[in-house]
């Protein structure tokens, strides 16, 4: 791997250990926006920030009580959106809503009914090409997705969604030669421990990186 040499925060972390129990262990992961497609046509989108891709798959973890989940059931198609950093408060606010009628007990005191979630939040649907759920105009990142298989948690309060990214788009502005995403012009919005963060100050690269500067020009 290869490096940008500056500093990069405390100089030492590795003292004194304890023994702790996080309530969740969210080192650090991005933040994503799924729509889905409401039995009346109508466009659900919801907050989410567990995923992971290998290949053209995404594997999204969300909850069972969520309206998310009973669209895909009925209607396996999404939009996986991936917002930047300044759109941390357009997050926060879907944070609070759910599409679910009567609000689910379980979130009754953290929750409210809101149908018209894209206004609530300030954001803009843009149609899609492949599937039916609009994808999100705010993001620069958007990925139309079929869900191939959708499989119960170890417990009962979240699915794991496999879904097949069919069709890819990205801002012209952050595309590099060869379609390939540039890291270096784009900011997306990660969530760690219940904060926001962007990714802030490149660190370096790994030698497989299709976009990073040759050897020589990084020294």
């Amino acid at each position: 791997m290869n490096r940008v040499d500056h500093a990069t925060g405390p100089a030492d972390l590795a003292g004194e250990r304890r023994v702790i129990r996080p309530k969740i262990p969210y080192v650090g992961t991005p933040v994503f926006l799924v729509a889905t497609g409401n039995s009346d046509g109508s466009a659900n989108l919801a907050p989410a920030s567990s995923y992971w891709a290998l290949g053209q798959m995404l594997v999204l973890g969300l909850e069972t009580d969520g309206q998310t989940i009973e669209n895909l059931r009925e209607r396996p198609e999404l939009t996986v959106n991936f917002p930047s950093g300044s759109h941390w408060e357009a997050v926060e606010r879907l944070a609070a809503l759910t599409a679910r009628d009567p609000v689910p007990p379980a979130k009754a005191d953290r929750y409210r009914f809101e149908p018209e979630k894209f206004a609530a939040a300030g954001l803009h649907t843009e149609a899609s090409d492949l599937v039916a759920p609009p994808r999100v105009r705010e993001c620069a990142l958007q990925f139309e997705a079929k869900v191939r298989r959708m499989t119960p948690g170890w417990s009962d309060d979240y699915v794991l969604v496999e879904a097949e990214v069919v069709r890819v788009h990205a801002a012209a502005g952050i595309v590099a030669e060869g379609d390939h995403i540039d890291p270096r012009a784009w900011q997306p919005l990660i969530y760690s421990f219940k904060h926001y963060f962007d990714l802030g100050e490149e660190l370096g690269w790994t030698r497989s990186s299709p976009t990073a500067p040759a050897v020589s020009d990084a020294r």
